[in-house]
């Protein structure tokens, strides 16, 4: 019987050792700092025998507890200086890129004039245009019976009327009035990629073919009708082709004589043809000139979209799609004003979306036409409202149609 009772000892014993020591493991696993009550209090049988071991695990894990308890969250090791190293290294390298940025897209160039020119220039210089002082009338009115590629406009001094360029499906210039309503379309047969359009007088237009750099002049019909590219005359001048970057907008200069033709981008170019007229009516006499320092050195745009003669002041106005600013251009080439497209920093409603040609008229009225078909028109501000000629007040020429108009001036 003694013996008995030994072995059963010997059991128990082993037992206990074996649940304490299998719900110890279990604690550790499960990582928590709350622990099996049956674990925590031992045995629910006070009379159970306890061994060294199983007292040694339960310290164990009790302190183990108070340790977790102590020390919830791990703990933070103070930076080193490497890490502010790295800190130091990637705000470098953010400035660096902001700096490689605003130099890309000339923002230091147009900070550096803004603050050096445009505050210490007088509004009401009348040896300048001065295109801060222009002010939104018409704002992105869609014109209706164009859907899209609207692309270039210039000036019809002769009629009081605008000419545009649609370049694409189908090539086509279409007369247009100056509150953007569409009058007339002169389809365009065998023309290229046709993105620039100025009015030299007399009915006779020059266009700009982009992708062959090619300028072809010829006459507006009397009668709106197709124009084949065999009524035309050009030149071209293909100098840095790369496909659909190359001349962008053409103006003229009638008392000099002289076309102004801009190439886009890679790079941005201005060239300067003299003997236009002359060579269409007698002997040749053609001069080319590169401009292109003065776009290097002053234009802080990222690309040209279109170029307009101003011929009250001599000055050329420049138009940028990527930058949307239109530019002020000196006679000797230096910048001189210029005024912002962009929604965040001027009247617009939003930012035009694609500015592609701009032109002014006889009265001093900037117009600016941006694809798909959207028509914008601005005034100098002098606190007068957007002028409207009533109906009653127009004579018998400006009642006449553009065809009518035309007839009478050729023909007299």
């Amino acid at each position: 019987m003694g013996k008995l009772k030994a072995v059963l000892s010997r059991r128990s014993r082993k037992n206990a050792d074996i649940f304490f020591t299998f719900a110890g493991l279990w604690s550790r696993r499960s990582g928590s700092s709350h622990r099996c009550s049956s674990c925590a209090r031992g045995p629910s049988n006070a009379g159970r025998p306890t061994t060294e071991a199983a007292i040694a695990s339960r310290a164990s894990r009790e302190e183990e507890g108070q340790q977790m308890q102590i020390h919830p969250y791990p703990v933070q090791r103070p930076a080193t200086g490497s890490g502010r190293h790295y800190r130091l290294f990637g705000l470098l390298a953010l400035l660096l890129i902001g700096l490689g940025v605003s130099i890309a897209l000339h923002w230091n160039e147009r900070l550096y004039f803004h603050l050096t020119h445009q505050w210490n220039v007088s509004a009401h210089d009348p040896a300048l245009r001065w295109l801060p002082g222009y002010r939104v009338a018409i704002d992105a009115r869609p014109i209706e019976g164009i859907s899209r590629n609207l692309s270039a406009i210039t000036y019809d001094s002769d009629l009081d009327r605008l000419l545009g360029v649609i370049n694409g499906g189908p090539t086509e210039i279409v007369a247009l009035s100056k509150r953007g309503e569409l009058l007339e379309r002169y389809p365009l047969e065998g023309f290229g990629d046709i993105e620039g359009l100025t009015y030299m007088g007399g009915g006779r237009v020059a266009v700009s073919d982009e992708r062959a750099q090619r300028i072809s002049i010829f006459q507006l019909p009397t009668l709106a009708r197709s124009i084949n590219v065999s009524e035309a005359r050009f030149f071209s001048l293909g100098i840095g082709l790369n496909g659909n970057k190359g001349f962008e907008g053409v103006t003229y200069d009638a008392v000099g004589d002289r076309l102004f033709i801009v190439k886009e981008r890679d790079p941005r170019q201005l060239y300067e043809v003299r003997g236009v007229a002359a060579s269409l009516d007698g002997q040749l006499q053609l001069a080319v000139h590169d401009r292109s320092d003065w776009i290097a050195s002053q234009v802080f745009a990222t690309d040209l979209s279109d170029i307009h003669f101003d011929a009250e002041t001599g000055h050329l106005i420049l138009l940028s799609d990527e930058s949307r600013l239109v530019m002020e251009l000196g006679a000797d080439g230096r910048m001189l004003s210029y005024r912002s497209l962009n929604g965040l920093f001027s009247d617009l409603g939003r930012s035009a979306r694609q500015p592609e040609g701009v032109t002014l008229d006889n009265d001093g009225t900037l117009y600016v036409v941006s694809e798909p078909n959207l028509f914008y028109s601005f005034r100098r501000e002098e606190g007068q409202p957007e002028y409207h000629e009533p109906e009653e007040q127009q004579d018998e020429i400006t009642k006449l149609s553009m065809t009518e108009k035309r007839h009478r001036m050729i023909h007299g």
